[in-house]
């Protein structure tokens, strides 16, 4: 019988080494290609939006908001989201408080500080009042004294939760009139377009109280510059949420690459907070919207008996849920 030659052998070693780097290196690369197909090379941001609080803390019920019942609202509220345990962070977009008075800030701020997310905030027109002493100094003090995420100097600010996220804080309300209108002015215009420039490849998330777009008609509580805030928003493509309260009722609007999304009030029908998941995909993102109705049954079934027409702040099924995608361009 002849002997295999020695180089042969040698020969057939190494060829079966490189065969198998070859596999190995073909079986990663299409592993890799799959998963950037089927979209697992994403990221995911989760938050609450928590609106129109009214926080008081001896207060009576009214002929539309349930200020007498805000604390168990709140804590409801609170419970709830704390059960979540994979929530980023929670925005309460005004209104916190109903009557701008220290002690009323001083009287939610120990509610607050039972989120176990860190929580963040924009000024509502209740928040501060012309002239009083809670002014916005005042206010943001408070604040960071008592919620060691809030660093910010200012009623407007922006930080990013995540790498390729960027969250805006407006503050959209007048503060030397009487008046449930809002105003953006052009120094903080100016701040937005700076802040807009620079997040360009990210996902924008804007908060404010007085909304770009009405969920209805309200000449008294609209916002005086919406058309030029709306066309500054706008201008870029990247995919931007813009997360409003005020008018206590729900409504989404999709202009393109711009969602906006009013949300309803807890302490008025239908007494309820949303909870959003934005994925942030190679070519697209989407936004899937969560409707939180507080467990306090009692007490919205006495709020709806004090609304007239409650499908205007409840709005339609697609105003309150389900799934919206943003192309990226």
């Amino acid at each position: 019988m002849a002997r295999q030659n020695t180089n042969d052998k040698k020969e057939s070693f190494f060829t079966k080494i490189i065969n198998t780097v070859v596999t190995l290196c073909l079986t990663v690369g299409m592993l890799w290609g799959l998963q950037a197909c089927s979209g697992t090379n994403t990221s995911t941001l989760k938050f609450v939006q928590l609106s129109d609080v009214h926080f008081l803390e001896n207060g009576q019920n009214t002929t539309f908001k349930m200020t007498g019942e805000s604390p168990r609202l709140l804590d409801d509220a609170i419970s709830q989201i704390n059960e979540k345990n994979d929530i980023d962070f929670v925005m309460i977009t005004g209104d916190l408080i109903d009557k701008s008075f220290e002690k009323e800030l001083k009287a939610v701020l120990p509610h607050l500080q039972n989120l176990n997310a860190p929580w963040y905030f924009a000024f509502g027109n209740h928040d501060r009042c012309v002239g009083g002493y809670l002014t916005t100094l005042v206010y943001l003090d408070m604040i960071k004294n008592a919620n060691e995420n809030f660093t910010f100097k200012k009623a407007y600010y922006s930080f990013e939760p995540k790498k390729h996220y960027k969250v805006i804080v407006l503050d959209d309300i007048i503060t030397d009139e009487i008046t449930s209108n809002g105003y953006v002015d052009e120094e903080q215009l100016k701040w937005l377009k700076k802040e807009l420039d620079g997040a360009k490849n990210d996902v924008v998330l804007i908060y404010m109280h007085v909304p770009v777009i009405e969920p209805f008609a309200s000449p008294n509580h609209r916002l005086r510059n919406a058309t030029a805030v709306k066309a500054l928003i706008e201008s870029y493509k990247n995919p931007i949420g813009v997360f409003q309260g005020h008018y206590h009722a729900a409504k989404i609007t999709q202009r393109a690459n711009v969602l906006y999304v009013n949300s309803p009030a807890l302490v008025s029908y239908p007494n309820a907070f949303r909870t959003v998941t934005v994925t942030n995909y190679k070519d697209k993102v989407t936004f899937d919207f969560e409707w939180n109705e507080t467990g306090e049954k009692t007490i919205q079934k006495m709020a709806k008996m004090l609304v007239f027409g409650s499908l205007i702040y409840t709005g339609e099924e697609s105003d309150q849920k389900g799934t919206y995608e943003i192309l990226k361009k």
